[in-house]
């Protein structure tokens, strides 16, 4: 089993949504690029509009592919555009702050390489080292967390990581719609409600100072996705797409 997922798995697709991000995205990009994998990596970059000079970096870059949204249209916009050109095995969310380690790949990568999972999320909070910044967005998270799995019977400690990491064939078969930072939840039900299980590592975390671009209102938003989408048919999550991946 071990050596059929190795042989079969060869490519990963890192997309990397970035919205003014100037400060950020080289060295970001840099780190992803020197972590050492067991297979080939895909870097994707979706400026989603970004006013900062952040475009013009991206654009100097080299050995990524690169693809601009004229105007801010949101995280989740950003990485369904990304997904687009996506052609690893399988894909990872990594936001364009400083926040996230690209070496905690490995540790993710490892379960699906050795046939212990299929869809692998990173949790900071099984890693009690980590700076988790404000209280709001730790709570908040926690809260989120709490209600995805009463809702959908699963057994996360954060819902609400970028890292998550899927089979590139089942995220480009759903019918993915929010925006923003409604992915996350609508991710997670959507999977969850389709049978497939998410296993956490532990992951590294450090939170930036100057603050996110998430509010309160994100947190009430997330429960109104996760309640929308546990009580809407599974059948419309894939279309006419069929469901075994």
């Amino acid at each position: 089993m071990k050596q059929e997922c190795k042989k079969n798995m060869k490519k990963l697709s890192i997309i990397i949504p970035v919205y003014n991000e100037q400060a950020t995205i080289g060295e970001i990009v840099k780190r992803v690029k020197t972590v050492r994998l067991p297979i080939q990596k895909e870097i994707i970059l979706v400026d989603d509009g970004s006013t900062d000079g952040g475009r013009e970096i991206i654009e100097k870059l080299s050995g990524c592919k690169k693809l601009f949204h004229e105007n801010n249209r949101g995280k989740g916009a950003a990485i369904r555009t990304g997904l687009e050109s996506a052609t690893g095995d399988y894909c990872i969310i990594q936001d364009a702050d400083l926040e996230y380690n690209p070496e905690d790949y490995r540790n993710m990568l490892q379960l699906v390489l050795t046939g212990r999972a299929k869809i692998v999320y990173g949790s900071r909070n099984l890693r009690k080292s980590n700076v988790s910044g404000k209280k709001l967005y730790k709570y908040g998270g926690i809260f989120v967390t709490i209600v995805t799995n009463l809702l959908f019977g699963t057994r996360l400690t954060d819902e609400a990581t970028c890292y998550k990491l899927f089979p590139t064939r089942l995220l480009k078969s759903l019918v993915l719609e929010q925006h923003g930072f409604g992915f996350c939840p609508e991710v997670t039900a959507k999977v969850s409600r389709l049978g497939y299980e998410i296993v956490e590592v532990p992951i590294s975390y450090q939170a930036r100072r100057e603050g996110k671009k998430l509010n309160a209102w994100h947190g009430i938003e997330a429960i109104l996705f996760l309640l929308k989408y546990r009580f809407l048919p599974s059948s419309s999550f894939l279309g006419n797409r069929t469901r075994k991946i």
